[in-house]
């Protein structure tokens, strides 16, 4: 099978797309035939060791993990023994961070991981990008404990976790206040935003109106700068540890000293989570944003373009395009 390969950090140049051998499914694993994934900041993250504290988990010298690719929409095409949830031909998509493998034309999965049916009508290049920001911004949410009619306000609501915020807090009845560039302005409106700050025209953290949440969707801010956006209960969440893992640490010792705080989010990934986003899809309540869609031949130019921080939404990889 064809897979995009690298066996040592770096730049992505390091990535090659090889011929490798498909893999075997084991017990309560499936095998899926990827038609599309994404690349997205996880991929480059990982690929590059940046932070370097990942090469404690992925191989201090070499990466363990060759392929990379956390999300992806496919086919089911074996079962192993004990698979009792899925069966070979169903139409699938996920995000497995556990085992990767999703920049490939075929990838094993546990049947447990987050993993659920495509909704009907669904392309899988519509349906690859359904999991992986939207799985953190409903971490964000759920963790600030966001409530109908409080106000929240989204730093960088045109990535993959932004544009996902903004319209899942529409579907809780939150008011939402966006922050992005010139360009998306009406893009962010249409998501569900009810108040859009174009940063390139003013500075976000002295807007005069206050915030019961305060979610930083790209982590370049900080509760520092945030803080006086924030009632006096408020509560600033980042996708990102912080500078100087600066989060976890105010997560843990702003709760003692009451009134405004940090959470720090821990994601869940299951199947219900993948279920939860394919009843949204179906309803019309979330719909993935997609900027760019590459082939799998051209994953290099992917990964350069999604490390100049200017995809809106997702980019795309083609695995198998469809007729």
């Amino acid at each position: 099978m064809k897979a995009a390969v690298r066996t040592t950090y770096g730049p992505p140049q390091v990535v090659r797309v090889l011929e490798v051998e498909k893999p075997a499914v084991k017990d309560n694993e499936l095998l899926v035939k990827v038609h599309a994934a994404t690349v997205n900041r996880t991929d480059c993250g990982l690929r590059a060791a940046k932070p370097f504290i990942y090469r404690l988990f992925t191989g201090l010298v070499r990466p363990k993990v060759t392929i990379l690719g956390n999300e992806f929409a496919g086919e089911v095409a074996a079962v192993g023994g004990g698979v009792t949830s899925f069966k070979v031909g169903d139409r699938v998509f996920g995000y497995n961070d556990a085992t990767f493998g999703a920049h490939a034309e075929y990838m094993p999965i546990a049947e447990d991981r987050m993993l659920a049916i495509i909704p009907a009508g669904l392309t899988y290049e519509e349906a690859a990008p359904s999991t992986e920001g939207s799985h953190y911004a409903l971490t964000l949410i759920r963790t600030a404990k966001v409530e109908t009619g409080q106000d929240v306000l989204v730093y960088g609501a045109t990535g993959a976790i932004g544009s996902a915020a903004v319209q899942l807090l529409r579907t809780l009845g939150a008011g939402v206040t966006a922050v992005c560039d010139t360009k998306n302005l009406e893009l962010v409106r249409s998501l569900g935003a009810d108040r859009v700050i174009d940063y390139t025209a003013e500075d976000f953290t002295k807007d005069e109106q206050k915030y019961d949440v305060v979610i930083d969707a790209v982590g370049k801010s900080s509760f520092g700068r945030c803080r006086r956006l924030l009632k006096p209960r408020g509560i600033y969440i980042a996708s990102d540890v912080g500078r100087l893992w600066q989060n976890p640490f105010l997560a843990l010792t702003t709760p003692l000293l009451g009134g405004k705080k940090v959470r720090f989010p821990l994601p869940r990934e299951d199947q219900a989570t993948a279920r939860y986003f394919a009843e949204l899809i179906e309803s019309g309540d979330f719909k993935p944003v997609i900027d760019r869609r590459y082939p799998l031949d051209e994953i290099v130019e992917a990964y350069h373009y999604v490390e100049t921080g200017q995809k809106t939404g997702n980019v795309v990889l083609s695995i198998r395009p469809q007729n």
